[in-house]
């Protein structure tokens, strides 16, 4: 309802003006005015509503303009997201960085300590290569044997070289894992290490047995002088019966140095009925040398003696017809020819 304006008022005051309850869509004040013949009635009405913005959007060429009404509201929405969706989006891409950056670092420090690792390993497996190529080669030194000891152990007994033979070898198992990554492959290289250094030393084992053979093999002719009587059947030299001779005889002058035909232990050197004075050396492997009608000794039982090494001096003691050495070979207690481990040796 309209109410009446104070005349002597020169302003409206808005609560002279009652609320229609009306919203415009614009943000405008609409005023009435009433008039009558004979007193100016003035009724204001005044329609609230909420406050907008318009934008005019103009053509120049043609002159034609538009006006788009805006919200204050959904307006600073609009463009504070504008202003707040790239710096979020901004610290989606820091933070994203920094996780990637934090997995790099991560994933490096795991590959360094792979590396020290793998450094670590290399150097262990190096040593060990290094030990491994000094032991071949010492292996090889080892390995080798003078040409005349070698043919004297060809002539050996079979029972006798079985003894220095190794176990059976084979190289199955040394390359069927398959690799897949530097672990696998350090593991792979650790066990063919290890394999290698078992077979290793099992050869080691070979060699050393086969050296120990070749030291105890009889290989030198045992003194210096004349080959008289030869291993076998022959006449006695005191009945002229034919007789089964044991050894070889070499005339020598008396005093001659009588050597040990090999490596070994002199087990007894005492004098022997028709052997007279007789150092008899055994030299292991079954294999056992006599030296007999010696004027004296030069070494006592118990006594360990190398190839080479004076044993007695050559005389005429026991059953003999003059100055000479009668030199045996045994092996396991049966004589076998001297001759077959002197035929490429050279005299003392």
């Amino acid at each position: 309802m309209a109410t009446r304006r104070d005349a002597s008022s020169p302003l409206l005051r808005p609560n002279d003006f009652p609320d229609s309850g009306r919203h415009d869509p614009c943000d405008t004040v609409a005023v009435l005015w009433l008039g009558w013949s004979n007193d100016l009635q003035v009724t204001d009405f005044i329609v609230k509503s909420k406050p907008r913005f318009t934008v005019v959007i103009a053509d120049r060429r043609t002159g034609v303009y538009r006006r788009v009404g805006v919200r204050p509201l959904p307006f600073v929405l609009g463009v504070g997201a504008l202003f707040v969706l790239p710096v979020l989006v901004g610290l989606g891409l820091r933070w994203s960085a920094t996780s990637e950056i934090a997995d790099l670092r991560a994933t490096g420090e795991r590959l360094d300590v792979e590396n020290r690792s793998f450094r670590v390993a290399t150097g262990t497996l190096t040593n060990e290569i290094q030990a491994l190529q000094s032991a071949i080669g010492e292996l090889g030194d080892k390995a080798v044997v003078d040409g005349a000891t070698a043919k004297a152990m060809e002539h050996l007994p079979a029972i006798v070289k079985s003894r220095a033979a190794g176990g059976p070898r084979s190289s199955e198992g040394l390359f069927t894992v398959a690799v897949r990554t530097p672990e696998d492959t350090f593991g792979v290289l650790r066990d063919l290490l290890y394999s290698l250094e078992s077979r290793l030393q099992v050869v080691q084992g070979d060699v050393a047995r086969r050296q120990a053979l070749a030291g105890a093999t009889p290989s030198i002719w045992p003194t210096r002088g004349w080959l008289t009587d030869s291993f076998g059947n022959r006449k006695d030299p005191f009945t002229g019966e034919r007789e089964f001779h044991t050894g070889l005889d070499i005339s020598a002058d008396k005093g001659e140095p009588v050597y040990a035909t090999a490596n070994g232990t002199v087990e007894t050197a005492v004098a022997s009925g028709s052997y007279g004075n007789m150092v008899v050396v055994s030299h292991g492997f079954g294999i056992s040398t006599r030296y007999a009608h010696l004027d004296s000794f030069h070494v006592h039982a118990g006594d360990l003696v190398r190839r080479g090494d004076v044993v007695g001096y050559a005389g005429a003691t026991g059953r003999a017809t003059g100055d000479h050495l009668h030199y045996e070979v045994l092996v396991y207690g049966r004589q076998l020819n001297p001759l077959q481990f002197l035929l490429n040796s050279a005299r003392p």
